[in-house]
């Protein structure tokens, strides 16, 4: 296009098609689409038209990150037997759940910012048969000569320093009588359940007439949204999910038993596999940043 006398006058150019010099640019005529092309003009004139190149723009891509939740400190697993009652010294009752260690909670792997990009250690814990494992988790154990072992799990820490392969954690010393800690399992399975017991929603009435008892009812307008939000409470699988429980109290540790008693319940059923970690309390043991 050209400027004269205060107007804008279009002005269309012929492209001449070139097979024998490829060029990095093109002359395009003036009357583009949407592109991300940038123009640069240079004297350009009325038989001189615009040549037109294209821009690459450096493509920055975020580092990787570990995005992992970090822990107060290395934990243990242990094995869910039960709940019972415990009479303090002053007569008081409380209802713990005892928890057994099997044989286990050995250190397989010790993980660093240089060889994996993050500072955690890898815990075993139930020891099991060769034939009960695969080639490639006997090889991860042999590596570090650590017996064979069904679970493994990590704790992320600030620092790895003084943990090695094949260490065995002893409960005692990471743990004693009126810690917190943070308790997780697998809760019971219920199955497909309706809005009721998944949700503790209320029924309608069961007489007058009434032809809802245990529906669901309304689960949104029509027309305006025309659908249902993300999230709403409605039946379906209920439990069967992990769960932390926090700040959980140790009552008692018998180390003849090998068992710790925790007050309060925690998830699963009786033979679930529990994972005892130090509660995390803001500006004791995790920092208020």
């Amino acid at each position: 296009m050209s400027i004269v006398a205060g107007r804008i006058t279009p002005i269309t150019t012929t492209i001449s098609p070139q097979f024998h010099h490829p060029s990095p640019t093109a002359i395009l005529p003036l009357r583009l689409h949407k592109t991300h092309i940038s123009l640069h003009c240079s004297n350009s004139s009325f038989l001189n038209p615009i040549r037109l190149s294209p821009v690459t723009r450096p493509t920055t891509r975020k580092p990787t990150s570990i995005q992992m939740s970090m822990e107060a400190g290395v934990g243990l697993m242990g094995t869910k037997l039960g709940m019972m009652t415990y009479f303090e010294p002053t007569g008081k009752v409380v209802p713990v759940t005892v928890i057994g260690f099997r044989e286990g909670n050995v250190v397989t792997q010790v993980k660093t910012d240089e060889t994996d990009g993050y500072n955690a250690v890898q815990i075993g814990y139930r020891r099991v048969r060769d034939k009960k494992l695969t080639k490639p988790e006997m090889g991860h154990l042999e590596k570090s000569g650590v017996i064979p072992l069904r679970h493994l799990q990590e704790f992320r820490l600030p620092s790895v320093d003084g943990f090695e392969p094949n260490q065995k954690l002893v409960l005692e010393e990471l743990f004693k009588e009126g810690d917190l800690v943070d308790v997780s399992g697998t809760t019971i399975g219920k199955g497909f359940q309706g809005g009721i017991k998944r949700h503790n929603f209320k029924r309608g009435p069961m007489t007058h007439g009434s032809k809802s008892h245990r529906a669901l009812g309304s689960i949104g307008a029509g027309t305006t949204p025309g659908r249902v939000y993300k999230g709403k409470k409605m039946p379906g699988q209920m439990g069967g999910t992990k769960t932390k429980i926090r700040k959980l109290k140790i009552v008692k540790i018998d180390s003849d038993l090998r068992v710790v008693m925790i007050k309060g319940a925690v998830p699963g059923k009786p033979g679930n596999l529990i994972r005892i970690a130090p509660a995390k309390i803001v500006g004791k043991n995790i920092p208020k940043n």
